[in-house]
């Protein structure tokens, strides 16, 4: 990691706070916490317990699971600007951060007390769960600008999701020593899902600053009018920020498809190819090593070439691995498709995360980030709603197929895009 970085806002008065390698790893620390609530939650063990053990068996469940889950995003799609617009002017993106870790945390511990036939108090537990580990994502990638260059955006930010890979790796190796001592024990895997994000969220909290300072507000104003002002203002600057309104709309598009597997992938294997509850946490184990491995290279090759060549590659990777994994018929097949998944899903929520971080003006990351936080949650509340109810009405390996649809259009809107991508073009 580097030491030296550009100088950051401060007051005219104060010199700039030069940026060391522990908040550097502080930051990363919170990607290395989160992704075990993405991945044992979300993506891994919660689907396959949800539909066996607590709806019974209901062929609606992947449905009711799709649905929960954009639910919790139409949540933070409306709050998120208005947090991120709070967030700057008090400038307690900090304290918010440690807030919503800690509310995601003890959610995800209560979901061990879930039994069969509590569907709807699982349903509200991994809304709220959701809901607050969405809300703490787009707080601590709004430090992003204030920890990096245009020049190493995309470096430090693979650092992230690199540490968030292993955080996912950490975690399912936890999983399944749990699962494997003995039948009817995934539960405990959410209290310890629980447990490992708010441990591992302290380095976050302990070492990253809160470098922005506060904007009194004026006699008789409100934050929600601040806000409204803001946005106002957003809109007017819309010619100047063109570049970044058609990333967001690509992203919206290309990350519908990616959070559609993220939800459905376990459902997927479970229901497609009759994988067994270890078979699956060894599929995203191998998933999430790749993902390391995306997040790191591309992040170079970003800085290297500019954000668009590995964001290009990452969604060719995910057309394929999506069409291969409508024909799959093995289980070898399918963890070879989990390799190519976790380089392009790495390598993407990298890159878009830095694209964001290079293009927001100084003094608003916490805004932009919102803005950021808005249109990847919109994404997730489209691609995880079409997905869950096509498989309802339809199956997964239609689903599936019909999901390349979301990569394919957020390809073709990219690729016209000049992306800024180092300190000269700024």
């Amino acid at each position: 990691m580097d030491d030296s970085s550009a100088p950051l806002e401060s007051p005219a008065s104060s010199p700039p706070i030069p940026v060391k390698r522990r908040e550097v790893f502080g930051w990363c620390c919170f990607d290395f916490a989160n992704s075990a609530f993405t991945t044992i939650v979300i993506t891994v063990v919660g689907l396959p317990y949800f539909k066996v053990v607590v709806a019974e068996g209901n062929p609606a469940a992947e449905g009711w699971w799709g649905t929960m889950l954009a639910l919790s995003q139409v949540g933070v799609l409306l709050l998120a600007p208005l947090i991120g617009v709070v967030a700057d002017v008090h400038a307690s993106k900090k304290r918010y951060l440690a807030i919503s870790a800690l509310i995601c945390s003890v959610a995800t511990v209560l979901l061990f007390g879930v039994g069969a036939g509590q569907v709807w108090l699982m349903l509200g537990l991994v809304l709220v769960a959701n809901f607050a580990f969405s809300t703490s994502e787009n707080i601590c990638s709004a430090f992003l600008p204030k920890i990096s260059t245009p020049a190493n955006a995309g470096r430090i930010s693979g650092y992230g999701w690199s540490f968030g890979y292993l955080g996912g790796l950490l975690s399912l190796v936890i999983a399944l020593v749990i699962i494997s001592s003995g039948d009817g024990r995934a539960h405990w895997s959410f209290a310890a899902t629980g447990l490992f994000f708010f441990l591992a969220s302290l380095p976050t909290l302990l070492l990253l600053k809160e470098r922005a300072t506060p904007r009194p507000l004026a006699p008789g104003q409100r934050y929600l009018r601040v806000a409204w002002q803001q946005f106002a203002d957003m809109k007017r600057e819309l010619p100047q920020h063109r570049m970044l309104v058609l990333f967001f709309v690509a992203m919206t598009f290309y990350l519908a498809g990616l959070m559609a597997v993220v939800g459905f992938a376990a459902g997927y294997a479970t229901e497609v190819l009759a994988m067994e509850q270890e078979q699956i946490i060894g599929l995203f184990a191998v998933l999430q090593i790749a993902g390391v491995a995306g997040a790191f290279g591309f992040g170079f090759l970003q800085d290297r070439t500019g954000p668009k060549l590995p964001l290009a590659a990452a969604l060719v990777i995910w057309i394929v691995a999506c069409l291969w994994a409508s024909r799959c018929e093995t289980v070898r097949e399918f963890y070879l498709i989990g390799v190519l998944a976790g380089i392009g899903m790495g390598s993407l929520q990298s890159a878009s995360r830095a694209v964001v971080s290079t293009l927001t003006p100084a003094g608003r990351s916490g805004e932009f980030f919102g803005y950021w936080g808005f249109f990847a949650k919109l994404a997730a509340v489209i691609g995880t709603f079409v997905f869950g109810n096509l498989v309802s009405l339809t199956d997964y390996r239609i689903a599936i197929a019909a999901n390349t649809g979301f990569f394919v259009i957020g390809l073709l809107i990219l690729l016209p895009l000049k992306l800024r991508s180092s300190v000269k073009d700024t």
